[in-house]
């Protein structure tokens, strides 16, 4: 199975392995006719862009010591994460049947306990930045070159310990570090933006002494270029790429809800988000 690194290709190739995860995912939904789909939808050109195009990694071996380390903080978005390690290799597609079942490899809240590739369990928010910065510290001083790419949410950016792991960042100049901030301003109590003070993020970050980028984070060239800035950037400071994404990006009908942070959706409508994404389906 070849590197990450082995993965990069155009745009279109991307646009093809993004489809992929947004079909996995709805996919798994459809097991449990409800879930998180609407940020599996949105963040799918993320997680293409990471696992297609930025990341090295081994798909027959998720442990291994030179791969770089993709982060889930946002335990609930499991679903999207198991999307892409399935499109990757990672796991087996014979399991989406099994996604949220007693004894899953997938449970529906990230654990990485029982999933290759899920490299921590990311349940309770606002924890997984500190993990990263531990992790990233741990690399440089073994010497290893490995980047950890950390997947935070916007309403992350409410906890202190976040912010507190944003300073530790810089103080141990951790240029290994990529922080993504899946900008979609909903939560489960409404827009982020109605629940916290927010304005734009990346000169805030930059602020803080980050090397920061705002992008559209469902225009996959734009995310390719703020990933390969952010990995080839020449200072010692942590980066980071706050994406802007759109909840169930890509079915309509669900794009339209007014709540898209839990959502269910009937049998038929299933059928039908698949039917519309594959009339999409990227030549």
């Amino acid at each position: 199975m070849p590197t990450g690194t082995e993965h990069h290709g155009s745009n279109v190739s991307l646009a093809r392995r993004a489809w992929a995860i947004r079909r996995n995912a709805l996919r798994m939904g459809e097991v449990q006719g409800q879930g998180y789909i609407g940020q599996a939808l949105g963040i799918a050109d993320v997680l293409a862009v990471s696992y297609f195009h930025a990341m090295t990694y081994r798909a027959g071996d998720p442990e291994w010591e030179g791969r770089d380390r993709f982060y889930l903080s946002i335990g609930h978005y499991a679903i999207a994460l198991y999307a892409a390690l399935i499109e990757a290799g990672v796991l087996p597609e014979d399991e989406i049947p099994t996604y949220g079942m007693d004894d899953s490899r997938m449970p529906m809240s990230g654990m990485a306990a029982y999933t290759p590739g899920m490299e921590i369990t990311g349940g309770s928010l606002g924890h997984g930045l500190g993990i990263a910065v531990g992790a990233a510290l741990a690399l440089k001083r073994k010497d290893n070159p490995a980047f950890v790419y950390n997947m935070l949410s916007d309403g992350e950016l409410g906890e202190g310990s976040t912010w507190e792991a944003v300073m530790s960042a810089v103080q141990w100049k951790l240029d290994n570090l990529i922080a993504i901030v899946d900008f979609n301003n909903q939560q489960a109590d409404g827009p982020t933006r109605d629940a916290l003070a927010v304005g734009s993020e990346a000169p805030k970050w930059a602020a803080f002494g980050w090397y920061a980028q705002e992008v559209d984070g469902n225009d996959l060239a734009a995310v390719v270029d703020a990933f390969d800035k952010a990995r080839n950037h020449t200072g010692t400071c942590p980066r980071v790429i706050i994406c802007n994404t759109r909840m169930c990006k890509g079915i309509p009908f669900l794009e339209d809800r007014e709540t898209t942070h839990f959502i269910r959706v009937e049998p038929d409508e299933w059928a039908k988000a698949l039917t519309l994404l594959d009339e999409e389906k990227p030549l």
